[in-house]
């Protein structure tokens, strides 16, 4: 019998379940890196559920580490011709936008940046100006440079992928077809991933020129996120990447 592992929710998170069910679905068939089976999904006695494979995750090596980053660089070849993806999910427990776009900057611009710099104001944290400044320049982070809507994990820090049998695995995904920097991104923002990872996915696919200052903006997406999740201590370091981000 399979072990498993069960989160539960309110019955109105149904949809966040599904969502991240269809993720772990899209990542599966790309057949690139391990994900947890998915087992049920549902709800009962006014809960929402998701039941997966529980993972016997053990401490990753240097040599997982470098799997994943091989993996990893598969995985973003893996493309559609827009940015964006079938359905909305969330990053966390925040809702993620990500209907079709032909215009990455626009998307982003405006699903990832501009809905976070609202939310951060609803939640009384006024970034407003300096989010719109930013908006505004998006265009000179770009020049020269045309993503790809590469397939995305979307929340890949430290504590979403381990090791299993030596295998890197990967969960809690936040799936969506996007510039693949921006999960580069959220490796280097918490840490958790190790020398031989970065130099494995450059080996496999480098990153373009003035990825440098790209990352300056996709973790301020991941760092704006966690301001509206978890409060004012995250207000200074989204400040520092605004004020980074309009002085380079």
């Amino acid at each position: 019998m399979t072990a498993t592992f069960e989160k539960t929710a309110p019955e109105s998170a149904l949809a966040m379940f599904e969502a991240e069910v269809e993720g772990l679905a899209e990542l599966r068939a790309a057949d690139e890196i391990r994900v947890p089976d998915v087992i049920e999904c549902g709800t009962r006695d006014g809960r929402s559920y998701l039941i997966l494979e529980r993972l016997a995750l053990e401490p990753a090596t240097d040599a997982t580490a470098r799997s994943l980053g091989r993996q990893l660089a598969n995985l973003h070849r893996h493309t559609k011709r827009r940015f964006g993806w079938h359905r909305d999910n969330t990053i966390g427990q925040t809702p993620q936008r990500n209907g079709w776009s032909d215009d990455w900057v626009r998307f982003f611009r405006e699903e990832r940046l501009g809905f976070q710099v609202e939310l951060a104001l609803h939640n009384g944290h006024d970034l407003s100006r300096d989010g719109a400044r930013l908006g505004a320049r998006l265009p000179e982070l770009f020049e020269g440079y045309r993503p790809q809507p590469s397939l995305l994990h979307g929340d890949l820090w430290g504590g979403n992928w381990g090791s299993v049998n030596g295998e890197p695995v990967v969960f809690d995904p936040a799936v969506y077809y996007g510039d693949r920097e921006s999960d580069i991104a959220m490796t280097r923002l918490f840490g958790g991933f190790g020398l031989g990872f970065y130099e494995a996915y450059e080996a496999s696919w480098p990153l373009a020129p003035g990825h440098e200052r790209r990352l300056l903006l996709y973790q301020l997406y991941h760092v704006l996120n966690h301001l509206n999740l978890f409060g004012a201590s995250y207000l200074g370091r989204a400040k520092a990447l605004l004020d980074a981000l309009l002085r380079s």
